[in-house]
């Protein structure tokens, strides 16, 4: 439970008219002991909240083609999924990370309750490395180019938009999305409009729109 404030309301039994079941209370003051109104009855008391009781799990995240391992609290009772993402503090950075497997026993599953897990295995969203193929103004495919970009995870791409990172400036053509992207009916879009977060993308394809002569690198 996060440490409640004025006015949060929050299921306590109340000593004056419910001593055995849960009513509802508003809080009016914090503290070790909180302060609560029964809304049933109007009666005031202090109460000291139960904690919240968590698993340490392993994390192992992968970054830019580098990982690392931490340690993470997860509520007890709390059922993780492939796919979702959850805030992680290391003494280096506060991060975002998806979980890309779950490992349990019997081996790596999609989905399992924090007590069943062992080992969450994650990457890095908050910033990304996008592997962008990108051919030249005239169409030829013989003469493309591979790179990386690196963007805020968040950062939007379309289809038929024309992005401009410095140097480089090039129209989105189409983009393979990641398998533990959610929201997707396809793997593979190169329609007009279509557009997808650049955590979420596998591969971009793009055609180059710099002003500078082409070369193949």
């Amino acid at each position: 439970m996060t440490d409640p404030t004025p006015g949060d309301r929050i299921a306590l039994p109340c000593p004056a008219c419910s001593p055995a079941f849960e009513t509802v209370h508003e809080v009016l003051s914090p503290g070790s002991h909180v302060t609560v109104r029964c809304t049933e009855c109007d009666h005031t008391h202090k109460q000291r909240l139960p904690e919240n009781e968590t698993h340490q799990r392993r994390v192992v995240v992968s970054q830019d083609g580098d990982s690392f391992t931490a340690q993470v609290d997860v509520p007890a009772g709390e059922d993780l999924a492939r796919g979702e993402e959850f805030l992680l503090d290391t003494d280096e950075a506060l991060m975002t990370v998806r979980i890309t497997a779950l490992e349990l026993d019997e081996g790596r599953v999609d989905e399992a309750s924090a007590e069943d897990v062992e080992t969450i295995w994650g990457r890095a969203v908050g910033n990304v490395a996008v592997n962008v193929t990108m051919h030249p103004r005239d169409g030829r495919h013989n003469e493309t180019e591979s790179f990386k970009l690196t963007v805020p995870g968040d950062y939007e791409f379309t289809v038929g938009a024309t992005d401009d990172f410095g140097d480089s400036e090039f129209t989105v053509e189409g983009f393979h999305v990641r398998d533990d992207a959610h929201g997707y009916d396809r793997e593979q879009y190169d329609q007009q409009r279509d557009s997808a977060v650049a955590k979420d993308i596998k591969r971009l394809y793009v055609r180059d729109e710099t002003t500078t002569a082409w070369s193949a690198w």
